[in-house]
């Protein structure tokens, strides 16, 4: 090395006018045989006469550039991770910023678990849960409710009143039992109606009679209860067009964008209400409960139930308004054949959404195959005990699918309809706490254990064969793996 650069200098003198200097970035130690030999020495060369190849041919280990004395020196880390010179720039460094919370260096305080701190808790907790859960549980035992299922009248009532299965009939009241509810139907069918569209259809009428052991207080509300039925099916519940609900009128072209498919248009028409939810609609039809036997009278008597207003939440309502379109500009979904046996006509025009509430109901798909909707309600007067009938106009079909279809009329209370789970789980919620806290108090006073103690420490108690009476495996592979290592050690000495 230090013949090459006496050879170097020798060669820079020559070209004279000279500054020349050299720049050691790290100094060359001792070259030993089990070391790595040392870097290059780099220097710098400043001369506007030394672009000579015969000076690059003498000294090959020099940097000929011009360039100012401190441009481009870096530090020797810096020379181990950056790029080089004319190289990409050095990329970003990914590391977070050096502060508290992106280096995670935030106070942060836990409480420790001890007895004195944890088995109030337990205790406390069952003491605020259980009371809860009984409340619950008396608030739901306030709402008195009857549901009849008539999926099969049609198919296996007479044509005068008969005794119903048991099993189509479920009941919920303070006072009387299944037999005081004497459930019975009736079928008629071939029966020529008039719609309220002003259509006259043929149809199969099923007729329930059924009576209440005790008085049902306003608000007395009437849901048809369906099961089996997936409203929540992904290509289902997104069948339909936000726009057209709220009053727009597009054409057949102006629906090819929407997510109606398959029922955006028939006839080269748009169909209004596009979708599988419209089409699927319910339309069951129902009359007001009918009291056979009043007091004091010898004639039926309706109770009276309002299914036209009050029965869709109002947020629902500012998703509709009365449409544009014209009897002539579109036509109805499949499935309305019963209700427009014509189609939408100057007598029977497209429906007002606006104010058709049944409709905004049904467009509110429920989460769970088996759900009630809200049809009718009451809630000024009191349905009072009594023999009821209502009569229903079967369209709607559930065989098919292997669903089912009721009736249910019941109160509410302040938690809503009937529903014994929420009590339950605050009553088997509180109980637990109870128990658990009973045992672990039995525990800490019979046998406490010390806070911190470190024979419990799982290496201070390594299980072993002789005292577990069990064969440890993984003691065992050890001491015979080490043992192996060291009988090659000495094979290999």
């Amino acid at each position: 090395l230090g013949l090459a650069v006496a050879s170097c200098d020798a060669t820079l003198r020559q070209h004279s006018p000279l500054e020349h200097e050299f720049l050691t970035r790290r100094r060359p130690r001792s070259i030993s045989r089990n070391r790595n030999p040392p870097k290059f020495i780099s220097f710098r060369i400043t001369s506007p006469q030394i672009a000579d190849s015969s000076t690059n041919t003498a000294c090959p280990f020099l940097d000929m550039s011009d360039t100012p004395r401190d441009v481009g020196r870096t530090d020797s880390r810096e020379s181990h991770d950056s790029t080089p010179p004319n190289g990409p720039e050095k990329k970003k460094s990914r590391r977070p910023a050096n502060t508290a919370f992106r280096q995670q260096r935030l106070k942060a305080w836990q409480p420790i678990l001890t007895p004195k701190t944890v088995l109030p808790l337990f205790f406390v907790i069952g003491i605020i849960f259980a009371p809860i859960g009984g409340l619950l549980l008396y608030a739901n035992s306030t709402v008195q409710e009857i549901k009849i299922d008539y999926t099969k009248c049609i198919a296996d009532a007479q044509d005068t009143f008969g005794d119903m299965p048991s099993k189509t009939i479920e009941m919920a009241f303070k006072n009387g039992s299944l037999n005081d509810v004497q459930p019975q139907w009736k079928k008629q069918t071939g029966v020529n109606v008039t719609l309220p569209t002003g259509a006259s259809v043929n149809t199969d009428i099923c007729t329930l009679r059924f009576s209440i052991p005790d008085d049902m207080k306003p608000p007395v509300l009437f849901y048809y209860h369906l099961t089996n039925f997936y409203q929540n099916h992904r290509r289902y519940v997104d069948s339909f067009d936000a726009d057209q609900l709220n009053g727009a009128s597009p054409d057949a072209s102006g629906l090819s964008s929407s997510k109606c498919t398959p029922l955006k248009t028939r006839d080269d028409k748009p169909i209004f209400p596009c979708g599988l939810i419209a089409n699927s609609m319910f339309n069951d039809t129902f009359t007001s409960p009918k009291l056979m036997n009043p007091p004091g009278s010898n004639s039926p008597r309706d109770y009276a139930m309002n299914n036209s207003t009050n029965i869709a939440w109002a947020s629902d309502k500012d998703l509709y308004a009365t449409s544009g379109y014209n009897y002539t500009d579109a036509v109805p979904p499949p499935n309305w054949h019963e209700r427009y046996p014509n189609g939408y006509t100057a007598d029977s025009p497209p429906p007002d959404l606006k104010n058709w509430e049944a409709f905004q109901v049904w467009m509110r798909t429920a989460a769970l195959p088996d759900f009630s909707k809200l049809y009718q309600r009451n809630d000024d007067d009191t349905m009072e005990k009594g023999t009821y009938e209502i009569a229903i106009h079967d369209y709607f079909k559930v065989t098919e699918y292997g669903g089912t279809k009721s009736v249910l009329i019941t109160t509410r209370s302040v938690m809503g309809g009937r529903n014994s789970f929420l009590g339950i789980a605050y009553i088997v919620v509180g109980g637990v706490c109870i128990i658990l806290g009973a045992v672990f108090t039995a525990t800490h006073l019979i046998k406490p254990r010390k806070l911190g103690d470190h024979t419990y420490l799982s290496w201070n108690n390594t299980p072993t064969a002789k005292s577990t009476g069990e064969f440890n495996f993984s003691v065992f592979f050890h001491h015979h793996y080490f043992l192996v290592l060291r009988l090659l050690r000495s094979k290999n000495e």
